[in-house]
This record gives structure tokens, sequence and C-alpha cells, in this order.
């Protein structure tokens, strides 16, 4: 069997008497995109937080190809090969969409003209070609969610996470942002997302993590998990379950 691209191993995280993650378990394959679901305050956001190298996990460990990164911290992460986007979009407002791609294109290329190209290509894949003069703080919403992609794709990451790319989208423009996941995945790049509509993220993942109350609580394909009842109970409530 081939090693995964990303295991987690046993990790754990506490903010004072708060659990956030308890002894979290699991491994992504190389291709694959996984979604990370729960109900809020299941933890997500910590684990990804942890994954990235912002925060650093009490206990446990995350291999990324076979190396040990829990601890080493974002930057490190990143020049690695994983990249992310944020729940509340991050742009530099004032900057254009090409500025704000080459600060992600600046990881790699050591001079501005080389930043330039990478950025320019990255931002015709994500659909901004058209924007690219234009600063952050003129974008729409779902273009404001593109450029964080464009910006972390400009990391060359091996895996991408997205945090809630697709949530508060008008139904056009989520196929559009479902259809960008894909062509994402046909580049060949690792995903995980964390999203909260499940009409949008079943489609596309090919495997579950479901998270409650900081614990993994369980782990399938989306026709098994949508049926089970302990994700309808966390979900829905106890009456619910048939």
């Amino acid at each position: 069997m081939a090693e995964p691209l990303l295991a987690i191993r046993g990790i754990s995280k506490s903010f004072g008497s708060v659990a956030a993650n308890v002894d979290i378990s699991f491994e992504v394959a190389a291709g694959e995109i996984l979604g990370l679901i729960g109900p809020n305050g299941a933890g997500k956001s910590s684990l990804f937080n942890i994954i990235a190298g912002a925060i650093k996990p009490d206990r446990g460990e995350i291999l990324f190809e076979g190396r040990r990164i829990s601890g080493i911290g974002a930057v490190a992460c990143a020049r690695r090969g994983i990249g992310r986007t944020f729940q509340v979009v991050r742009s530099f407002d004032s900057m254009t969409v090409l500025e704000n791609v080459m600060v992600g294109a600046f990881l790699h290329a050591r001079r501005s003209a080389a930043a330039m190209r990478e950025a320019a290509g990255v931002i015709a894949f994500c659909g901004l070609a058209g924007r690219r003069d234009v600063a952050a703080h003129r974008l729409s919403p779902p273009d404001k969610r593109r450029l964080e992609i464009a910006r972390a794709l400009a990391t060359r990451p091996r895996l991408l996470l997205l945090d809630e790319m697709l949530t508060g989208l008008t139904p056009t423009e989520a196929r559009e942002g479902m259809q960008l996941v894909r062509d994402l995945r046909a580049q060949g790049i690792t995903i995980i997302m964390v999203e909260h509509v499940m009409e949008v993220l079943l489609p596309l993942i090919d495997r579950a993590i479901v998270l409650d109350l900081g614990r993994k609580l369980l782990e399938g394909r989306p026709a098994e998990i949508v049926r089970h009842p302990d994700v309808i109970r966390a979900y829905l409530g106890e009456r619910y379950v048939a």
C-alpha cells in the first residue's frame, strides 16, 4: 500500500479547559478530496490550524510525505507544500489581485518578474484574469474567495486546505466553485475541505471525517456518512434518529 500523503496520529489540543481536539487520527491519500465536517465547535478550525502549522498540538504528530511537520510553524509547512485558505478572507485590500497572488509566489520565486509570471498563470487558472489589476477591496465576495485560492495556489501546494470557500455563495457561484475544486484535483493537488453546506460538499469529496465535540465521530464515504445515526444525532438531534 502506498504511503499516505498526510498522516494525523493522536492529535490533541486544548485551550485552557476547553478540549478542541482529542486523540484524532486519520490519513489522506495523494489525489484525494477529503471532507472535514461537523457542527459548530466540533474542532475543525483548530485541526486545520494544526495541519497548517499555525498552532502546535499538545500531543500527537503529523507526517507529511513521511516527514514530521507538527510544530514546525506555518512558513515551514508552506515551504513543504501545504497551502491553505481562511474562513474569513484575508486579502491585502489595498493591493491588486496580481500583487496579492505575488505574495504567495514569493515563497519560491526569487525575483519579481518570476513571481509576476507565476501569479499571472495562477490568476488565469482561477478565473480572475480580467480582475488582475483591480484592488482586492473592490472584488465581489465570490471573487475574493477565488483570490484566496489563487494566493494559496501560488505557493505550489501539494496539499490544499480549503476553509468554507463555498459557503454563502449563490447556487451558480457554488457550482462554479465546485468546478474549480475539481480542476485543482485534476492538477494533482490533494484537498481537505471544511464546508457546512452538505449539498455542496458531498458531490465533491471521496471520503469524510466527521468531528463532534473535538473527537472523531466517524470516517467513511459520503453515502455512508449521511445515513449514519451518529451523524444525524450530532447535526439534527436525537429525535431525528430512526
